[in-house]
């Protein structure tokens, strides 16, 4: 078989990063630096130093300082949600978490791919929603164009390759449904 993937011709012209390379060049700084080494309980400096470059972050929302963010102002998160260590929000395009959800260690949300009928390897970017009370476990990868339903479940080292439906437990790779979360007569 011939080989037709000419990566040379790889380019992004059509792809917006959303900000100046200035602006994109400081937030790798600051997230490297003031971000990352800030102690363990300053859920609020962290807070502010992301809502600096665009971010709408919640309140009492906790982001550990070892998450990561390709981009910010492509990120929001509800009230009372918890980002936890080794967090990656792979942001080229819209990641919106919902309020009192949680996205445990080094789950990875992505939001960009290739097109793989595309000889020159073109880019492609879709958004990702979690919806309010959701789960989403350790070490948990999400497509791009995926949305979590309220209440959903994750678990830990499942695949997400569609989108999950509310109150419900999805585990594995790829994810398929394990059972509710809470029955009816349980839901507030």
């Amino acid at each position: 078989m011939k080989n037709r993937v000419i990566l040379s011709k790889y380019q992004q012209s059509n792809y917006s990063r959303g900000k100046s390379p200035i602006v994109i060049l400081l937030w790798w700084i600051v997230q490297g630096t003031l971000f990352r080494f800030s102690l363990h309980n300053m859920y609020s400096w962290r807070n502010y130093l992301i809502r600096l470059f665009g971010a709408e972050i919640g309140t009492n929302v906790k982001i550990r300082s070892t998450a990561k963010f390709t981009y910010p102002w492509n990120v929001s998160i509800g009230d009372h949600s918890w980002i936890g260590d080794d967090v990656y929000f792979y942001s080229l395009d819209k990641i919106h978490i919902g309020a009192n959800c949680v996205i445990s260690q080094k789950s990875y949300l992505c939001t960009g791919s290739h097109d793989i009928k595309d000889f020159h390897f073109g880019l492609i970017t879709k958004p990702i929603i979690v919806k309010d009370g959701a789960w989403i476990a350790s070490d948990v990868f999400i497509y791009p164009d995926i949305t979590i339903n309220e209440m959903a479940v994750v678990a830990a080292r499942s695949t997400v390759a569609k989108d999950i439906p509310a109150n419900e437990v999805f585990a594995g790779s790829p994810a398929k449904y394990i059972k509710k979360r809470f029955e009816e007569d349980e839901l507030l």
